[in-house]
């Protein structure tokens, strides 16, 4: 059969779409966004305090109730001419994609254009799949409406275009309703059965367009970890003109209202492949999100990465007392923590007076209070200590306004208003509680406006909520387990209450403390929490030492980092609460000697968490869970080592395009589709099985080579070694080394909707000790039996084979996981050599 041919000569600014393809070559209006909030409302109250790693359905609030209004009565003016304010090009995302985060509800829109060429004129069929709404015109003539705005769930329908052989402008209004975190997009994928092409219809060379192309799919920070302050941005391939490069990191969603940390501009000149951008060596230590924009001319593409920054020293704090510890850390946190209100406590802790940081600090988290912001209930329960604690420091009209913020505040669904705060998730159940009951018990004989209850009612409601929320997690243990973003919140909550709580709420808070630092001090080494996560972001991966949970440890244990935290650390270190003993005596096997624990969490047993830890490397899993079932945050298996802080390894399914991303799940963060996992002592093995629909037909491991002493490769094994701590991993697919773009030097990716994963974790001080477990390595091989079962041959040692419906057996028997207790069974022992 002879291919049809094209109308028109093809151009360097056309993009092949072959049936089974997205269009993905837009030009671009600028992002309209406007408050929406709808009319005040209670909410149903949906909390049944069974918390769970996921999203939750909280019915409508009142700005989609407006959102349903219009859409019943409006009419949508088609816009043939806007601002083109860039472009949007293949490369990185099979969707047309601007999720993101507000903290306040949202009205967003997007108009785009592109021409489609087709080799013969007719309908031709798409799927339309979107999170928000899209209106399609064609030639200036609505062909299709799909408005289904459902909240982060994504909805399709198949939609006839007509489009003629000469080509025909097609231009799409993209929708939605940002409530907090909003996923945004749309997906346009020709059915077929010809081809077709995208031509990008704005004045642009081919070999611009293709340039752009390239930046955004490609750019990556070399290195990701910045430690000399020079931030530096690689593509691939010699450019052949001059590019301006922007870079602009915007504040913590926490701090949105302010200018950028980051504007910095710099000039990737023709025939170079490295750029440097100014500025680098003036930001904080931490995992920045970067917006690039690459502009030739007046044709521009954004793309959004990240990097961090690490210049801190590591603190070796284990010759002072918890007290000393406590001291030094608040006089860091006074002078470079976060500008949020946990430093205006440190400032006021550490004696100091109420200064112009105090007050700026004060005023920024009274506007988030006062606005409703998502999260706010976040900096409530710290502006509610400040108060109590310090607010003879403040001036009579600070602390007026600060009365007013309180007794106006909403604390929970059943009083009304029209914000997007989070009430459902295991940290903000919390937290919002904590803030009812602690600001009822401050101001018990005043009246709260949204409520129009009196401060006492309010903490006797608020203490019987926390009794609600203690009950699920002293039975059940947390959703967000060993969390790095989460662990921190929960400790505002809780430190509150063990500080300014009363009766059984302050003993419950206070066994609880003991139970999560019993937790961190099992998963941390040399000074950075790790292990599996019950919710992990990007950020908490890929920067250990970073994250808000490091300098807990470094505090608590006497070894680690600090960083401009602030969000519970000051909490800790002014009031009196001191980890257990048993927590310390657990962080730092002896030289030679290994630990195993076993353990559960979550409801029903979500998670039974298996870890195998010795001085220099540490493996955790997440046995079991829900093999195939799509996934959200879990970070199911974790590699640690000692020798560096960023030296960890993990293996997962990526669940969206762009490595870059920041869905739940991410490229790297959580599983598209989960695994069925299984450790036995300092083995782990993942078994996928992907189905037939999935988004991506690879997994892949996360290797920073960077921080590695060695990454080798011997046969399909991908051998670590870190200092004293070796691994090896390996797959039953061929393992493929990412060497271009973002995935440079990090990933390693195994093709097949059918794959097993092994990782052996060991150590050694020699480098014959490395050498006899390469040795080991080379007689161990993974493959699927007849059953279909993933099996571990290693020759001399116990057999381990792993079965998707029935889990593991060692040595022919099925293995019973030891320990289904909260409280972690820990066992010592010598550690694995070879």
């Amino acid at each position: 059969m002879t291919a049809p041919r094209f109308a028109e000569t093809t151009s360097a600014t056309d993009f092949t779409v072959a049936p089974g393809e997205t269009v993905t070559a837009w030009a671009m209006s600028p992002v309209e966004a406007r408050l929406y909030p709808g009319e005040p409302a209670l909410a149903e109250d949906r909390v049944n305090y069974r918390f769970v790693n996921g999203f939750v359905d909280v019915g409508d609030l009142p700005c989609r109730v407006a959102l349903w209004r219009e859409l019943e009565t409006r009419r949508v003016a088609f816009r043939h001419h806007f601002e083109i304010d860039g472009l949007y090009l293949p490369g990185f995302n099979r969707r047309v994609e601007f999720s993101g985060f507000w903290h306040r509800p949202t009205r967003l829109a997007r108009w785009l254009k592109t021409k489609l060429v087709p080799a013969r004129s007719g309908d031709h069929t798409f799927r339309l799949a979107t999170c928000g709404g899209v209106r399609i015109w064609v030639d200036g003539v609505e062909c299709a409406v799909f408005e289904p705005f459902r909240r982060n769930r994504e909805s399709e329908t198949e939609i006839r275009l007509p489009l003629k052989a000469g080509g025909s402008e097609v231009v799409v209004l993209t929708e939605e309703l940002a409530e907090r975190d909003a996923l945004w997009y749309f997906e346009l994928t020709l059915l077929g059965p010809d081809t077709l092409m995208a031509r990008l219809p704005v004045e642009i060379s081919g070999a611009t367009v293709g340039l752009l192309k390239d930046l955004a799919a490609e750019v990556r920070p070399d290195p990701l970890h910045v430690r000399d302050g020079r931030l530096r941005l690689r593509v691939e391939r010699p450019t052949s003109v001059d590019v301006t490069v922007r870079g602009r990191i915007l504040p913590s969603v926490h701090m949105s209202d302010k200018p950028p940390l980051l504007d910095a501009v710099g000039i990737l000149e023709s025939g170079e492949t490295l750029v440097e951008l100014p500025g680098a060596d003036a930001l904080a230590d931490g995992y920045h999100p970067l917006e690039l924009t690459f502009a030739v001319g007046d044709n521009q593409v954004t793309r959004h990465i990240a990097f961090a920054t690490f210049a801190a020293p590591f603190r070796d704090f284990s010759d002072r007392t918890l007290a000393e510890r406590k001291a030094l850390a608040l006089d860091y946190a006074a002078a470079n923590g976060e500008a949020r209100i946990g430093r205006a406590i440190a400032i006021m802790a550490t004696g100091r007076s109420a200064d112009a940081m105090v007050h700026a600090i004060v005023a920024d988290t009274l506007a988030a209070v006062d606005e409703r912001r998502d999260c706010s209930d976040f900096v409530m329960v710290p502006l509610l200590w400040l108060y109590s604690d310090y607010r003879d420091g403040l001036p009579e009209a600070t602390r007026r306004e600060i009365r007013r913020a309180v007794l106006d505040y909403r604390y929970w669904v059943d009083e009304p208003g029209n914000d997007v705060m989070w009430f459902w998730s295991e940290n903000h159940v919390l937290c919002f509680h904590v803030s009812q009951y602690l600001a009822g018990r401050l101001l018990p004989e005043e009246t709260f406006t949204c409520s129009g209850r009196r401060g006492s009612e309010q903490a006797r409601l608020g203490e019987e909520r926390l009794s609600k929320w203690f009950d699920s997690v002293e039975r059940h243990g947390l959703a967000e387990w060993n969390s790095a973003a989460y662990y921190p919140i929960d400790f505002i909550g809780l430190l509150a209450l063990e500080h300014l709580g009363d009766g059984a709420i302050r003993a419950r808070a206070r066994a609880l403390l003991d139970r999560l630092m019993v937790m961190i001090g099992l998963h941390t080494l040399a000074g950075v929490p790790a292990g599996t996560m019950g919710r992990a972001y990007d950020k908490e991966l890929r920067a250990g030492p970073l994250t808000e949970l490091a300098p807990f440890a470094t505090v608590a244990f006497g070894k680690g980092w600090l960083n401009d935290g602030v969000a519970a650390l000051p909490m800790f270190c002014a009031g009196g609460y001191e980890p257990p003993e048993t927590a310390c005596a657990i962080v730092e096997p002896e030289p030679g000697k290994a630990l195993t624990a076993h353990y559960v969490q979550g409801h029903d047993e979500a998670a039974r968490l298996a870890l195998y830890k010795t001085s220099a490397v540490q493996l955790s899993s997440m046995v079991d869970g829900k093999p195939g079932g799509r996934g959200h945050q879990q970070h199911v298996v974790d590699l640690r080592f000692a020798a560096d802080p960023f030296a960890r390894a993990w293996i997962n399914h990526p669940g969206e395009d762009d490595p870059w991303g920041n869905q739940r799940p991410s490229y790297w963060a959580g599983n598209g589709s989960l695994p069925r996992v299984a450790q036995y002592e300092n083995v782990a093995m993942l078994l996928f099985d992907l189905g037939k629909n999935a988004r991506q037909s690879f997994t892949h491991a996360y290797v920073e080579s960077d921080a590695f002493d060695a990454v080798e490769r011997l046969g399909n094994w991908i051998v670590l070694r870190a200092g004293r701590g070796f691994a090896g991993l390996l797959a039953t697919s061929r393992i493929e080394a990412i060497t271009a773009g973002p995935g440079a030097g990090i990933e390693f990716r195994a093709e097949g909707r059918r794959c097993g994963w092994v990782a052996v974790v060991g150590e050694g001080s020699s480098p014959a000790d490395f050498a006899a477990f390469r040795d080991h390595l080379t007689g161990v091989s993974v493959s699927f039996d007849a059953a279909a079962q993933l099996v571990l041959d290693r020759p001399g040692r116990t057999a381990l084979a792993l079965d998707w419906d029935e889990g593991l057996t060692v040595d022919g028997k099925p293995y019973v996981f030891p320990n289904r207790s909260l409280d972690p069974a820990i066992r010592h022992f010598d550690a694995y050599s070879f």
